[in-house]
């Protein structure tokens, strides 16, 4: 059998491991034009930021030896033809037209079995000075070795988009003497990743580490220098002084060999393919940032260009490929980063997301410890839970903080996988240790605080619904539970706020109207609640606390 892999990124990489380990005997291939291949491309922000001290670790296997043509052949026993581009598929005759990118040469590789691993291209500037100098891409390793040297001299960075990617190259630039603004066209950060609720949290904790945004604006042009530098960057609402820009603004799928072929792409512009990861050749199978997936959820096309996903469905294809009948059902767009000290992840659908779907979605937003309050190095995350009414499926989540992010992320995309409930989740046997979680975890919190609302017992109000009426004038009143040094060191600055510590609060009940209504607010939203059932309980009929606490709180304290 002759197996052809054109692409040696991530998922070629793990085709050719997979095929090579289940069929012996088979002749494999694999063809990129690139010199540098299977690099830890997801590793670069971290050597930009100098966590990574050597570039050549993220071109190394755990045991130090270097992924190049060498390694293939000498212990996968999998030729690699490395500068050499692939021009053409002759689907009927099984050949692939080659080109030496370096010498020019060209030739016809016979294959039984194809693998299309052509990956992504990033999205680049239609506008006017998107070629002067000091304007860099960040998508491969040549990039990150350029832009290393070019840091030296620069003084004002922009970075262009503010996906993951942006956002960590945002963050590794602040470990260089620069200055960073972020320009990104869409109203928050992440978007299409988090909701706009969670993104202003996130975004506050980013600006207090001292980068700047600018949203909802689209950069027009790039003006330069008598030299011929970029000097600018011009959007719609103004200018932005930059002697460095990066253009982290997604990526594409390159599927212009895949289209030349004949072979049919998909509603997003990625390539078609089925559970088998078959194209529409059954011959010509596609893996990783090239082609499009179904949300497990939704059963909607979506694209989701990660690593982990290529990985896996190299995998599968690589079964395929050699006789097997393995499935990739699906994704659920599961995604993590870590920006300064504070983590952050999402799975499954945001609310909008879920709403346009057809569910009938309901979003809670809770703030708990990720570890008891007397073990060291404890921290907040904040946790915002998408359920289906009714059947209480979980849809999605979104998480953040100081704390394990990851953790709860990872439990969370297991348990929608599987269907899980929010009764599931609340009596999932997670496992304790002060080092780890408190003996409720925060997850068992959600859960719990959402049963809270649905059964009547927790009525909360959301900071965005919060902030709404204050800023209408409303006549309500916001209690501030925290206690009296709390309050002083970051004071909640509204006429409406009364301040009464909660271990006061029963003496003092006469203090409060209880014709108005009262808004509760305290860091993490426990003492709120708290608060909230000793009102009701004596006779106070319109008490709501503030969801998640100030912890969830994007909009200052005045």
């Amino acid at each position: 059998m002759r197996v052809l892999i054109i692409g040696a990124g991530a998922g070629g990489p793990k085709v050719a491991a997979r095929a090579r380990r289940l069929a012996p005997q088979a002749e494999i291939t694999m063809v990129d034009r690139n010199h540098i291949i299977s690099y830890a491309g997801c590793g670069m922000p971290y050597y930009l930021a100098g966590e990574v001290k050597n570039f050549d670790e993220l071109l190394q296997t755990p045991y130090g030896i270097k992924r190049d043509e060498a390694y293939f052949q000498n212990e996968k026993a999998v030729k690699v033809l490395t500068r050499t581009e692939a021009v053409g598929i002759d689907r009927a005759r099984k050949e692939a037209a080659l080109v030496n990118l370096d010498t020019g040469e060209r030739l016809m590789l016979p294959y039984d079995k194809l693998v299309l691993a052509t990956g992504a291209r990033p999205f680049t500037l239609p506008v006017e000075g998107g070629d002067l100098a000091g304007v860099y891409y960040f998508h491969g390793p040549e990039d990150v070795q350029k832009l290393e040297s070019e840091l030296k001299e620069a003084r004002e960075v922009a970075v262009i988009g503010a996906g993951f990617i942006g956002l960590e190259v945002a963050e590794a630039l602040s470990r260089h003497p620069v200055f960073v603004t972020v320009v990104e066209q869409k109203e928050h950060i992440l978007p299409g990743l988090l909701d706009a609720d969670v993104a202003r949290v996130l975004q506050g904790r980013l600006e207090e580490r001292g980068l700047e945004f600018r949203l909802g604006q689209r950069v027009t042009r790039l003006e330069g220098n008598d030299a011929g530098r970029v000097a600018r960057v011009i959007t719609e609402k103004g200018a932005i002084e930059a002697d460095l820009v990066i253009v982290a603004a997604g990526v594409r799928p390159n599927v212009d060999l895949a289209r030349a072929s004949g072979l049919a792409l998909g509603e997003t512009g990625a390539l078609l393919v089925n559970e088998f990861l078959q194209t529409s050749d059954p011959d010509i199978y596609a893996v990783g940032d090239c082609v499009e997936n179904v949300h497990l959820l939704s059963g909607r096309k979506v694209y989701t260009p990660l690593a982990s996903i290529a990985v896996r469905q190299g995998r599968v294809a690589a079964d395929n490929v050699v006789g097997g009948q393995s499935r990739f059902k699906g994704v659920l767009v599961t995604a993590v980063a870590k920006l300064f000290d504070c983590n952050v992840g999402r799975t499954g659908l945001g609310l909008q997301e879920a709403r346009a779907a057809g569910f009938k979605a309901m979003a809670t937003l809770v703030t708990a410890l990720d570890r008891p309050a007397y073990y060291p190095g404890q921290g907040l995350i904040l946790v915002k839970l998408i359920t289906e009414e009714g059947t209480q499926r979980l849809l999605g989540a979104q998480v953040l903080g100081t704390g394990e992010v990851v953790k709860r992320i990872d439990v969370l995309a297991t348990m929608i996988r599987l269907g899980g409930t929010l009764d599931d989740l609340a009596e999932v046997d997670l496992g304790y240790s002060p080092p780890f979680s408190t003996p409720l975890d925060a997850l068992h919190h959600t859960a719990n605080t959402v049963r809270n609302k649905q059964a009547g017992l927790a009525q909360c109000i959301a900071p965005d619904e919060l902030y709404a009426r204050m800023q209408n004038g409303d006549d309500f009143v916001i209690l501030d539970v925290r206690t009296l040094p709390q309050h002083a060191a970051k004071p909640f600055k509204d006429p409406r706020v009364v301040v009464i510590p909660l271990g006061e609060l029963r003496a003092r009940l006469g203090e409060l109207p209880r014709e108005k209504e009262i808004v509760v607010i305290c860091p993490q939203g426990l003492r709120s609640y708290e608060a909230q059932c000793i009102l009701r309980g004596a006779g106070f009929k319109h008490v709501r606390f503030l969801e998640g606490g100030l912890n969830a709180w994007p909009y200052g304290l005045g």
